[in-house]
């Protein structure tokens, strides 16, 4: 069953050289669809949030209770099929173990679908998360525009058939008081597991983070060969520097023991504007910075404002930080690394534990107090990209782990419950 929904998913959002799932968008939309189909025959409950959120349910002995497995299920243009996939694809063919068994799950079981996850498409972080738990700032519904469209989010909404108002208003079809975990199955996103030869890793935490999307490093255009050193204000000289500064802080800050990683995704000079012959009067730049230690993002964030400004006193150029977004470190829930932890070891399965580098919608979960776990899938050649090389045989043991713990008795979730 997931290889035919990996193969369809793959075939029917196909963009060479990868796969596109624009965040509500076409290949969203069929993606969504695809899994409603697959789990048809299962007795299971469907519903969308008003944000399009997917809820689909597969009923429990105990209905008091719900457990969510999800994901999102969009992709970065061209990326590769395995990347949020894996997490739904996981939850359903977990349903469809406990349908052909004729089993019912210990709680209510729930494939939690959700929209917008990567934010190249709307710049702001865990837009599906936010609206599924009600929490999203109703500010940014009729402010965020898709990148491609320019069309709002609140638009995009509407075009799907869902109602912005409502998000905006804080509907919600998640019970915080029911749910007694979140599961989310990943592929990772870095070589860890592929070069310690191990299948799976049971997660820790996820970094939080802090990022200027829009910076920018103001100076004049000038003749290349005319201006000399001591009156140029050039934008690309000190924005390089500010790239070494920053570098030379991350090495710091690893050598002392602490979290960080620091990463210019977008470093751009204007194309109107630049030329062979010219000293770069503007750059573009996009920071992002990450830790596991909110404290250490705390600092850095401190440090940032006065490099910039010692920089461009002495270049007699302008930096321009912009607007600041981000997301606070995660911690995931003891008694469910616990449970996997268990559950990898009774069924055989090598395991890592180890923490997530990358962002992912289980932060939201954990950030408002729901019990919270994490399952890397060993993956070749990182993510976003159309090289994403998960192996069936891994998404298998993720799959075997994954059931077992589900399947616990009542008595072993009262202790996640508390």
């Amino acid at each position: 069953m997931a290889r035919r929904l990996f193969d369809k998913l793959a075939r029917e959002s196909a963009d060479p050289p990868g796969v596109t799932r624009k965040s509500y968008g076409e290949g969203e939309r069929m993606a969504h669809a695809l899994m409603i189909e697959a789990t048809a025959g299962f007795g299971v409950e469907v519903a969308h949030d008003a944000a399009g959120n997917l809820f689909i349910t597969l009923p429990g002995e105990d209905r008091s209770g719900q457990i969510l497995v999800a994901s999102h299920i969009d992709t970065v243009s061209h990326g590769g099929n395995y990347d949020g996939a894996a997490g739904v694809v996981a939850g359903v063919a977990a349903q469809a173990i406990f349908h052909a068994a004729g089993r019912k799950p210990p709680f209510d079981l729930t494939v939690l679908v959700m929209r917008a996850e990567e934010s190249c498409w709307f710049p702001y972080s865990y837009l599906g998360s936010k609206s599924a738990l009600g929490i999203l700032d109703p500010s940014v519904v009729d402010s965020l525009k898709r990148s491609d469209t320019g069309k709002t989010l609140a638009e995009h909404m509407r075009d799907e058939g869902f109602d912005p108002e409502a998000v905006k208003r804080g509907a919600s079809l998640i019970d915080r008081k029911r749910v007694v975990a979140y599961f989310e199955p990943h592929i990772e996103q870095a070589p860890v597991l592929v070069n310690a030869g191990i299948p799976l890793g049971v997660v820790t935490g996820i970094r939080g983070s802090f990022r200027y999307r829009n910076a920018t490093c103001v100076g004049a255009y000038a003749h290349s060969g005319a201006m000399p050193r001591e009156y140029r204000r050039d934008a690309a000289a000190a924005t390089g520097e500010f790239v070494v500064r920053m570098d030379e802080l991350w090495e710091d800050f690893l050598a002392r023991g602490r979290d960080l990683t620091v990463t210019f995704g977008e470093l751009m000079t204007d194309p109107q504007q630049h030329g062979f012959s010219k000293v770069a009067g503007e750059m573009h730049i996009c920071l992002d910075v990450r830790s596991q230690d909110q404290a250490v993002l705390d600092e850095v964030r401190t440090l940032i404002d006065p490099m910039v400004n010692e920089i461009g006193e002495r270049r007699n150029v302008r930096f321009e930080l912009g607007l600041l977004t981000g997301s606070s470190p995660a911690v995931m829930s003891g008694p469910l690394q616990e449970m996997l932890i268990a559950a990898a070891e009774t069924t055989t399965t090598s395991y890592r534990v180890m923490a997530s580098g990358a962002g992912h919608d289980a932060a939201t979960f954990t950030q408002v107090g729901i019990p919270t776990a994490m399952l890397f899938i060993r993956n070749e050649n990182g993510s976003h990209n159309p090289d994403e090389a998960m192996d069936m045989s891994d998404f298998d043991h993720a799959l075997t782990v994954l059931a077992e713990t589900l399947a616990a008795p009542v008595d072993r979730w009262r202790l996640v419950r508390g």
